[in-house]
């Protein structure tokens, strides 16, 4: 039976046979006895996307009271939830990212717990459920890699269209822009529009 450790790009856990290409963590949020999830989805302000594989290490996934290994379809969809790269385990990806953010966001280099305070306030509500925030310009304005809810769906935005997302992957598909608003934090899409490029493995690329 698949564990409830995969993601969607509104940040929520599902349970699901799919792995997806890319890890990531919230901290702690799993009982190892049961390799099931606590109440709290999250427990650091510090949610960050890792890769499957690192330096040969094997990790029985949900086994014991370390961080708790979730995994997203690609780097679109943990941009989406929320997350960033993580500086161990990708360290040049997370400078690319932390310099794209610089850039979009016309500050400094930022630690990454100053991204980290930033992303906490534009991912969540007070209710802590997955903010939407609302679509400000054309889908042709929005940059490769954001993503979008329409209904109960969402969709990829990739130059200047829009996919619907899911588990298997993207699919081309129109949306009612009236109705859509913004997954991915403000700041994330300010760094994908300084040109972070979001990451997909070969089953996923459009």
């Amino acid at each position: 039976m698949p564990l409830q450790n995969r993601v969607t790009p509104f940040g929520d856990i599902i349970a699901i046979s799919q792995r997806g290409l890319m890890m990531g963590n919230r901290g702690i949020i799993h009982d190892p006895a049961t390799k099931t999830l606590l109440k709290k989805r999250w427990s650091s302000r510090a949610w960050i996307i890792c890769v499957c594989q690192f330096k040969d290490v094997r990790r029985d996934v949900m086994a014991r009271r370390s961080w708790t290994e979730l995994f997203f379809l690609d780097e679109a969809t943990a941009l989406s939830a929320g997350h960033r790269p993580c500086f161990y385990c990708q360290r040049q990806r997370a400078k690319e990212f932390q310099a794209a953010w610089a850039e979009g966001n016309g500050t400094g280099l930022p630690p990454a717990p100053a991204m980290d305070a930033i992303l906490h306030g534009e991912r969540l509500d007070r209710q802590c459920n997955k903010k939407h925030h609302p679509l400000e310009t054309s889908i042709q304005n929005l940059p490769d890699g954001t993503m979008l809810a329409c209904g109960a769906n969402a969709y990829l935005v990739k130059k200047g269209e829009t996919f619907l997302w899911s588990w298997k992957g993207y699919s081309p598909a129109i949306i009612d822009t009236s109705g859509a608003t913004v997954l991915t934090p403000p700041s994330t899409v300010r760094a994908l529009q300084a040109g972070f490029e979001p990451l997909h493995s070969d089953a996923f690329k459009l």
